[in-house]
C-alpha cells in the first residue's frame, strides 16, 4: 500500500488547484454539475466529479495512488458548511 506524502504546503495546493480549476477545468464541468464534488490532482491536472467527496478522491487515487489532491464543491464557495449555511456562489 502506498502512503501518500504531501509535497506542497496547504497554500501551494490551494493555489495550484484554484489555478487549474479556473483556467482549464471549470468550463468543462460546471454546467450540469453544480453541487457535486470535484477532485483535482494538482500535479497531473487529472480530475474526477462525483456526488460525494470520497468518491471523487478515490477515483483519482485509483489512477495515481500518490495523487496530490485538491477539491471543491462545484458552484459553491466552500465544500461544506456547518450549521446549514448556504455556500453557493453569489452571482
Amino acid at each position: 500500500m502506498v502512503k501518500r506524502q504531501p509535497r506542497y504546503s496547504i497554500d501551494e495546493i490551494a493555489e495550484r488547484g484554484t489555478e487549474l480549476y479556473e483556467t482549464r477545468i471549470r468550463a468543462l464541468v460546471e454546467a450540469g454539475n453544480v453541487g457535486r464534488y470535484l477532485a483535482i490532482d494538482i500535479e497531473t491536472g487529472d480530475y474526477a466529479v462525483a456526488d460525494h467527496r470520497y468518491d471523487a478522491c478515490m477515483e483519482l487515487k485509483g489512477k495515481n495512488p500518490d495523487a496530490q489532491i485538491w477539491g471543491l464543491r462545484i458552484g459553491h464557495v466552500a465544500a461544506a458548511s456547518f450549521g446549514g449555511g448556504d455556500t453557493r456562489e453569489k452571482k
